[in-house]
């Protein structure tokens, strides 16, 4: 509770406008066997949760140049936990933009917004 209580948590129609248009970017720290299994987010940066501090870091030598954007930096997990834990983790790093995915991916697929399946470039609206 205490770090969803610093966060502006979106849903997933806010985190896939505020990735559309308001310069934002998804990035999805699932397991890579969730994502096999559960889908893609097209256009969700993934970056393993195991990695994703050093990753997202401005201070870091290691960080992801992709990472730094001018709007919210979504974190999705698959329900919404881990990503609350993690956004919190890179606020105190200094990413003033990072939050998380209300319900993660699999309330991103029961809204019927855009999945993919892993090695594919087709978008699909049903849920996996």
């Amino acid at each position: 509770r205490a770090a969803r209580a610093r966060l502006a948590r979106l849903t997933p129609a806010e985190a896939h406008e505020a990735a559309g248009v308001r310069g934002g970017l998804i990035v999805d720290i699932r397991s890579e066997r969730q994502r096999d299994d559960q889908g893609l987010v097209p256009g969700a940066r993934f970056v393993p949760r195991n990695v994703l501090e050093w990753r997202a870091d401005p201070r870091c030598g290691h960080r992801d140049p992709a990472l730094a954007v001018d709007g919210p930096l979504v974190l999705m997990c698959a329900q919404g936990y881990q990503s609350s834990l993690a956004a919190a983790v890179l606020q105190d790093l200094g990413v003033a933009g990072a939050t998380d995915m209300i319900g993660g991916f699999e309330a991103w697929a029961a809204a019927a917004l855009p999945v993919v399946a892993q090695g594919s470039t087709a978008p699909s609206n049903r849920a996996k």
